[in-house]
């Protein structure tokens, strides 16, 4: 396999570590707090004894080291700071390495009351109502799992619709509705508190079981971002968006370049601006690493890539990054602009081994296959006698369905007719030294590239193993 262009890296977020402060990265400037106080707060863990305290910070997946501090002999400590901490959710690493959640929110002011032995349990909070609300759900979840664990498992050795699977079924929907309620309650007394922003994120929408599956999906899918306050940044300082984020696309989205296209933009449309955003930033630089060219499997992922750089790596709108790697974005994309699935398969013509020009158009089979190649490249000289082979049984047939436009590049004349002659490739072979034949026409990230062109001359599929062809090939005639 042979690399023919060192892949662009785009940034997302400087690194977040344990080495490093959150105050130190431009992200953590640029997300501004809401009004708060001045950090500090004390904390009481019985029998902890001295040592050294770290409250670690999170940045959606990432988490940073935002302060330490040392535990006196009755195992508290205290942080304080000149200036508000970030809002969210945080750790507290003790000394022992247990750690339990706290929440710093506008009110910096607090304290909190454990026990060594029962971080959770034993927990009292002074001053701080969302870290009241946190505790309280904390306790009340291990609680409500207690109870519905039991029942689920009950349910797996009962035979459903059998008396006793209705009634531990409906004990079970009972114990649901009770936390919904409860939920309800609090989302209610406390409207405006950070905590309840940051469970209402977390709720997923309910199932539409009046619905067929396949509509139950899509509704779920439409309806999965609607309790999430676009307009409350600190929720980035949570594992809430990035969980949602991940299960998004990859589990309610179909892992196609139309459908991941479509899931981004109706996200995006949600954002209440997009003028430094850091949600705008999180979500197209989330898309575009995760369906990056050279990073996944997906079918014409540069369908992708060349929509994301296209409307969102702009001058424009891409905020968080310098001209020139928008540049470099962009000037890439425009070269794997012209060869995407479905668009028309562009008609190289360039020299053959008797140095006559031949094209792509002048084959007649129904089907043409691209194949890009280099001859020094070892999967190539995996591939290119297997696709030999395939193209000897497509010449038996009468006439013959596929025929096979093959284009050597970054090589020389001589090698590239030496392994013409070893390999016995009969089929049109071409090289351009210039390569000014193949600019902008068929994209070509690693050898071999292998292309499909139908009937009408579309292309049908792209980034494939030869052995896959033959499989496109049947598929598509089923289609027509």
């Amino acid at each position: 396999m042979k690399y023919l262009m060192t892949t662009i890296f785009l940034s997302l977020f400087a690194c977040l570590c344990w080495q490093c402060s959150a105050a130190d990265t431009p992200e953590a400037q640029s997300t501004a707090p809401m009004a708060a106080e001045n950090g500090n707060f004390t904390i009481n863990v019985a029998g902890l004894g001295a040592g050294t305290v770290r409250l670690v910070g999170m940045l959606n997946d990432q988490q940073f080291l935002a302060d330490e501090a040392t535990s006196d002999a009755n195992g508290s400590v205290t942080f304080t700071k000149d200036e508000p901490y970030r809002q969210g959710i945080y750790f507290v690493l003790l000394s022992n390495n247990a750690n339990f959640q706290m929440i710093i929110a506008e009110d910096q002011t607090f304290t909190l009351s454990t026990q060594v032995n029962d971080l959770v349990g034993g927990m009292q909070i002074e001053g701080s109502v969302d870290n009241q609300l946190l505790y309280d759900n904390l306790r009340y979840e291990t609680t409500y799992q207690g109870a519905l664990n039991p029942l689920s498992q009950q349910l797996k050795t009962l035979a459903e619709g059998s008396a006793e699977y209705t009634a531990v079924e409906k004990q079970r929907q009972q114990l649901i509705a009770d936390r919904k309620s409860y939920l309800d309650e609090v989302f209610a007394t406390y409207p405006t508190s950070f905590f309840v922003k940051f469970k209402q994120a977390g709720q997923n929408p309910e199932l539409r079981r009046e619905l067929p599956n396949d509509a139950q999906v899509t509704a779920y899918r439409m309806e999965f971002w609607d309790n999430v306050d676009f307009s409350d940044e600190r929720l980035m300082n949570t594992p809430v968006i990035f969980n949602k984020i991940k299960r998004y696309f990859e589990e309610l989205t179909p892992q196609q370049p139309d459908s991941i296209i479509l899931s981004l933009e109706r996200l995006v449309e949600r954002l209440p601006t997009l003028e430094n955003s850091e949600y705008y930033k999180y979500f197209v630089n989330y898309v575009a690493l995760n369906y990056e060219p050279t990073k996944t499997t997906l079918m014409d992922s540069e369908a992708v890539f060349v929509h994301m750089v296209q409307n969102h790596f702009t001058y424009e709108r891409a905020f968080w990054s310098d001209s020139t790697n928008v540049y470099a974005l962009q000037l890439r994309a425009d070269e794997m602009a012209n060869s995407l699935v479905g668009q028309p398969g562009p008609n190289v013509k360039a020299p053959n081994e008797k140095g006559q020009l031949q094209s792509i158009y002048d084959l007649k089979a129904p089907y043409i296959v691209v194949y890009l190649y280099n001859p020094d490249c070892e999967h190539c000289q995996e591939q290119s006698p297997v696709l030999v082979d395939l193209y000897r049984g497509w010449q038996q047939q009468s006439p013959p369905l596929v025929d096979v436009y093959a284009i050597a590049i970054d090589t020389e004349d001589a090698l590239w007719k030496d392994y013409i002659s070893k390999t016995g490739m009969r089929w049109t072979n071409v090289f351009d030294p210039s390569n000014k034949a193949i600019y902008k026409t068929y994209y070509v990230n690693v050898t071999p590239e292998v292309y499909v062109l139908g009937p009408d001359r579309k292309i049908i599929a792209k980034n494939l193993n030869v052995s896959q062809i033959n499989d496109v090939i049947e598929r598509d005639q089923q289609k027509r």
